[in-house]
């Protein structure tokens, strides 16, 4: 087949510009790869899989399964990969991949690793009620990148929820989010990032820019991300008259660049897991705005490196957006704080020491195993 062995195996969906594609990115950029001989594969081409030229460029061997073909003749053909390249572990790092995964490594000595990458009942209604109940199941081993995601499965009575579930949290590259200066001078500038999608609720962050301007405050949005909402929203700023306030930058690859030139960062989502801008935006010493959905409360500390505001309070998303637009020392010292708690907890390091003891505790005999113990949240 013209395709070489591995140890670590990844099943990711897609490698579009997307979280989960960006941590699996990271997870193979951090760990030794001269040792772990890791190789992706990819269940579906899509027109934007950026992530395809930086795995490549880790010199990580990446396969396409064939296009335009049944989902039971991709299943085929990854059981056919696996066979040929043996490699101990198969993690899917998308939670529609997982039963894939499962079925890819059946009556092998393959271990199987599923995940949950965002919110469990999204991830499973997402999927559809067919997928979605059978990749919730199946692996056994799934890995959460929430507390959120993992409570709801722990208080779930379904049958249809995996048997071990452990945590590990998205990790930052450090190196490339780093402290930078903020600016004192000009109108506060509020960055966004994340895809325009329904759920990452920018239409409220569009009503708390009007209510800021209503108050005379001097403040520009730069909002960074693609989506099928480009369009409705650009037409919603403008009826907003927020045209000279707002701007929309599409899909950027320089995150780092677009929180250095802001004053903070907003985050109005509805649902989330673990995001990565706002572990990001910390990173490079900015202050956060964000509402509590997902794992956000316990990344930021309200108060102290920024504010987490109950979704749905749009008076207190206004006021504490306001605090920051008009006190930069508060943005100064919350960005301090977010800059030592991302050193502290954020690291690759950390991200990749994690996810190798979930391969171990599932049973992955490692030559130089690692020290770290995985948090598990169920074991049933």
């Amino acid at each position: 087949m013209g395709i070489l062995k591995c140890r670590l195996l990844y099943l990711v969906g897609q490698l579009r510009p997307g979280g989960l594609e960006r941590q699996l990115y990271l997870l193979l950029q951090g760990m030794d790869r001269k040792q772990y001989r890791p190789a992706v594969v990819v269940w579906g081409i899509c027109e934007d899989d950026v992530y395809g030229s930086e795995i490549r460029g880790l010199g990580v061997p990446l396969h396409y399964l064939p296009a335009g073909t049944s989902r039971a003749a991709k299943l085929r053909s990854l059981r056919r990969m696996v066979k040929h390249m043996q490699p101990e572990v198969l993690h899917s790092y998308s939670f529609h991949t997982n039963v894939a995964a499962w079925w890819g490594a059946l009556s092998t000595d393959t271990i199987p690793i599923g995940a949950v990458r965002s919110d469990f009942a999204l991830d499973r209604k997402e999927s559809g009620p067919f997928l979605g109940r059978l990749s919730a199941r199946w692996p056994y081993h799934q890995i959460s990148n929430n507390f959120l995601a993992a409570r709801t499965v722990r208080q779930s009575r379904s049958f249809f929820v995996p048997r071990r579930l452990s945590i590990v949290r998205n990790g930052v590259d450090l190196h490339s989010f780093f402290m930078s200066p903020l600016s004192t001078k000009g109108p506060a500038r509020i960055a966004g990032v994340g895809a325009l999608f329904p759920v990452k609720r920018w239409d409220r962050l569009l009503h708390a820019a009007l209510n800021l301007k209503k108050k005379g405050l001097d403040f520009h949005v730069e909002i960074a991300g693609g989506g099928h909402l480009h369009e409705s929203l650009e037409q919603q700023t403008r009826d907003l008259s927020l045209d000279h306030r707002v701007r929309f930058a599409g899909h950027t690859v320089d995150i780092s660049g677009l929180l250095a030139r802001s004053t903070f960062l907003a985050h109005t989502s509805d649902s989330e897991g673990c995001p990565n801008v706002i572990m990001e935006a910390m990173a490079c010493g900015r202050a956060v705005v964000a509402t509590d959905a997902g794992d956000i409360p316990s990344l930021v500390d309200d108060g102290k490196t920024g504010f987490v505001v109950p979704r749905g309070d749009d008076t207190a998303l206004v006021d504490r957006l306001e605090k920051l637009i008009v006190g930069r020392d508060l943005c100064k010292r919350m960005g301090e704080a977010g800059r030592a708690k991302a050193e502290r907890e954020f690291g690759v390091d950390r991200l990749v020491s994690d996810t190798l003891a979930v391969y171990r505790a599932a049973g992955w005999e490692d030559a130089q195993p690692v020290v770290a113990e995985p948090f598990v949240l169920l074991s049933r």
